[in-house]
């Protein structure tokens, strides 16, 4: 059950980002607007997956595990029978909360259930893959649909697979609660959800504008403001949702900070990516699909020797040696242009795979292991909730990069192609109103063909610049592994480090939490 949980939160992803050419289309969307298509969607699972995990860990897990189906099925439900792009916003939000829901509790159903931890990394292995096994389908299920049907078709699957899965955990899934005396911490999840929400909405909307609009300068000043809240809340909570001692140990800040940064670059390049397949190459869903599902595939198949190499080297080793071969796959692809062919592309699509194989198992793994037992789940969830945070920003940022980039080199290109002032200025004043989109929806006669081949160039110079911007981050977080991924040590933290009831002093691995360590804990992950 809680790999149909895992799958059911994660489908969403991949069969959405795959569509988004299509949704462009039929609701004459911007690119803005597409970006909250996957931010709103993401956005709710950042800022409430702390909070998720411990209200499952006060009132069950069962209950909590159910109420993130029905709010997948029922945001599935909503954006089914969108008109609107603000009606599949609020789909997606919905959906959002069951993802944020279901990604803490299905792990802790299984650490409750296999109680050896040993035994216990075997279920999580299976967990994982039906992760990845999400994203890979994701694509061609939606491919399938739209060669066939409308895009709102690609959320029925999930309405469905939520309701059955309901019923049968009400018989088969045991419920369970954490032992000792944790509370919801309402002033940190307020101050979280506002600083998340703003700082994203800010980046978007100044990306889509401009930085110094009103409304952008004060979703920025309310993000800073709530960030600062948020910290002093958490350092005041006799119960807080992520204890700030938890970045005492060097492993848990690296694996942290290398989860925000690398999907940031990351997700927001497959944002890119699921663009140039419809803008630049003009291909439809199903094509596009089973170009993405060779990451997945790639991904899955060495994830197993990722797992089991970390009881052999150092998680220092396979998180920056993948970081390091995903950063040199994104810089590969900075060559493809509207030709490039399918085995040209796949090559280094199955590349960046194996490099995101060998960095997500070894980077959560480590983080657990890097701190106390008792506080394994607030630490699993603290870096998914950072990952969450970076794959927001992903599209908002890179996706108002493209965007600007290939808005100021259109009318070079559209001179370049022959097109007369005129045709230019008026080709710039509907980007300007609706975004890039706007030029396949025009009324150009005999100039479509030169135009669009323009429009294609203009949006490659933005995505070189993104896969560039998106190498760097990673090479980022792979300096951070370097420095921050050292040898083990052992130091003590304070006592506000434990939960209420066990203010012993807690010892913290201040290493990488390699071998047995990691590989042990791997199930709270």
């Amino acid at each position: 059950m809680a790999c149909v949980g895992v799958f059911v939160a994660y489908l969403p992803v991949t069969t959405v980002s795959v569509s988004l050419p299509a949704i462009q289309r039929a609701l004459g969307a911007s690119t803005a607007e597409l970006s909250w298509v996957t931010d709103a969607f993401v956005l709710p699972m950042a800022a409430l997956i702390l909070t998720a995990g411990v209200f499952g860990d006060v009132h069950g897990r069962k209950k909590v595990y159910q109420a993130g189906l029905a709010f997948s099925g029922l945001g599935a439900l909503i954006a089914l029978c969108a008109r609107s792009i603000e009606v599949v916003w609020i789909g997606q939000a919905v959906s959002g909360l069951g993802a944020a829901a279901l990604l803490p509790t299905t792990l802790a159903l299984i650490s409750h259930a296999v109680p050896d931890p040993r035994e216990r990394g075997k279920y999580v292995g299976l967990w994982a893959t039906a992760l990845m096994g999400a994203l890979a389908v994701g694509p061609v299920i939606a491919g399938l649909i739209l060669d066939h049907f409308a895009w709102r078709w690609i959320y029925l699957l999930s309405v469905p697979v939520s309701l059955i899965a309901m019923a049968v955990a009400v018989r088969f899934v045991t419920d369970s609660r954490a032992p000792g005396s944790r509370r919801l911490d309402w002033s940190g999840q307020i101050t979280a959800a506002l600083t998340i929400t703003a700082l994203v909405y800010g980046v978007i909307e100044g990306g889509a504008g401009s930085f110094s609009e009103v409304r952008v300068i004060v979703a920025l000043a309310l993000a800073a403001a709530g960030a600062i809240g948020f910290v002093i809340a958490e350092r005041r909570s006799s119960s807080p949702m992520l204890d700030l001692t938890l970045f005492r140990s060097p492993a848990f800040t690296a694996t942290t900070l290398i989860a925000m940064i690398s999907f940031l670059g990351l997700i927001g390049f497959f944002f890119s990516l699921s663009l140039y397949f419809g803008m630049v190459q003009q291909l439809d869903t199903l094509q596009a699909a089973w170009r993405l599902i060779l990451i997945s595939l790639a991904s899955i198949l060495v994830s197993q020797p990722a797992a089991r190499l970390m009881h052999r080297w150092s998680p220092r080793i396979l998180i920056t040696g993948g970081l390091l071969v995903t950063a040199g796959a994104l810089l590969v692809l900075t060559s493809i242009d509207v030709h490039t062919s399918f085995l040209s592309l796949a090559w280094r699509l199955v590349l960046l795979g194996f490099g995101l194989g060998f960095v997500i198992t070894p980077m959560t793994a480590t983080a657990v292991a890097a701190v106390p037992h008792h506080l394994a789940g607030m630490a699993a969830a603290g870096n998914n909730a950072f990952r969450q945070v970076g794959g927001a920003l992903g599209p908002a940022v890179l996706g108002a990069i493209l965007s600007t980039k290939a808005a100021n080199a259109l009318p070079g290109h559209l001179t370049d192609a022959g097109l007369s002032a005129q045709t230019v200025r008026r080709i710039g004043a509907a980007v300007d109103e609706g975004g890039l989109g706007a030029v396949a929806r025009m009324n150009l006669g005999p100039d479509r063909g030169r135009a669009l081949g323009a429009l294609s160039e203009a949006f490659l110079d933005g995505l070189h610049l993104c896969l560039v911007i998106a190498a760097a981050l990673t090479l980022i977080a792979a300096a951070v592994g370097v420095v921050l991924l050292r040898a083990p040590r052992r130091h003590t933290v304070p006592a506000a480090a434990a939960e209420p009831g066990q203010r012993d002093r807690a010892s913290v691995s201040a290493g990488d939490g390699s071998s047995a360590g990691a590989g042990s804990r791997a199930a709270e992950a």
